[in-house]
This record gives C-alpha cells, structure tokens and sequence, in this order.
C-alpha cells in the first residue's frame, strides 16, 4: 500500500536521509550541504516556498512503517503557457522498498496536483547515466527534452558573476 501524505516537521530526519542516500547514489556523497534545521526552514518555516511528499511503508525486519521515499519540488513558471507547473527536484525510494509502487505514486500524486491546480507541467532531470530511472521515466510516457541541455551558475562563478552585477548597479538590487 502506498501511503503517500504531505511531509511533516517529524519528517525531516528521514527526509535528509533520503537525500544523503539519493547523493551517494548519484555519486556525490559529500556534496549534500542540506542540514535538518535549514530543510525544516524551507519546508515548514514562514517562507516555505519548498514542498515535499513522503510514502510510507514497513521494510522488512522493521515493526512499523516508515518513510521510505520523498518527492521534493517546487513552482517554476511557463511564460508560454502563462501557468506555473511542478519542478521536481528529488524523487527517491530506499532500494528496500522499490518495486512496490511507490515511485510511480509519488509521481502520480504530483501529476494530481498539477492537474487539479491547473499547471502546465511537472518536470525534473534525470542523470544521463541512471538507465533504471530513465525506463522508470519513459514507461510513464515522460517525453524527453532532448533538444534542451541544462545549465548551471554557482559557486565561484555564480559569485562572480552576482558581484559583478551588484558593483553595476551600484549595490542596488
């Protein structure tokens, strides 16, 4: 049974585990800087502008349900389609716990959303490499953006570039 709800403060610790797992396996174990507090923030605090749905279930050898996978996105906008849509940013089941269903009703639930708010999309990135994401995606009928590549400003170069545009203008923002 998959039972999604929408995360809970209770929630955070496994949360941030989810995402300390889903980094390992994209092969970026130590590039989570995510902490429970500044997590619980964006999810919760006053300002959330983050939201997060989380599926349950009893592993084996536990006595309980627990979280077991986290969907986490966000609104972007089409200025095409004058609508907001989804942003996916994490979708992550606990290796134990795939093949039951609950990726797809994770992502089921998001689609849902999106169309009972009347948004135009629900979109994510996948790795060029994780073919077992990618044939989870496609036997969805998730269409693939081929023609689009993915660009990235951070870090050194995104200060960079935002210390430029604050001295041009004069520190006006």
């Amino acid at each position: 049974m998959n039972a999604i709800r929408d995360a809970r403060p209770s929630d955070v610790p496994a949360i941030l585990g989810l995402i300390h797992d889903l980094a390992a396996y994209e092969r970026e174990p130590d590039a989570v800087k995510n902490t429970p507090e500044l997590l619980h923030e964006h999810l919760f605090g006053p300002a959330a502008r983050v939201y997060a749905h989380v599926v349950e279930d009893t592993l084996p050898g536990a006595q309980a349900p627990q979280v077991v996978g986290v969907a986490v996105w966000f609104l972007n906008y089409s200025t095409w389609e004058g609508v907001h849509g989804i942003y996916l940013e994490d979708l992550y089941v606990h290796p134990a716990a795939r093949g039951a269903g609950h990726g797809k009703a994770l992502l089921a639930n998001l689609a849902r959303i999106a169309v009972e708010r009347g948004y135009a999309r629900v979109e994510w990135c996948v790795l060029d490499w994780n073919e077992p994401a990618i044939g989870f995606y496609d036997a969805l009928g998730a269409g693939s953006l081929d023609e689009w590549t993915t660009r990235r400003l951070s870090g050194e170069a995104l200060r960079a570039v935002g210390t430029a545009a604050g001295a041009a203008a004069g520190g006006r923002s």
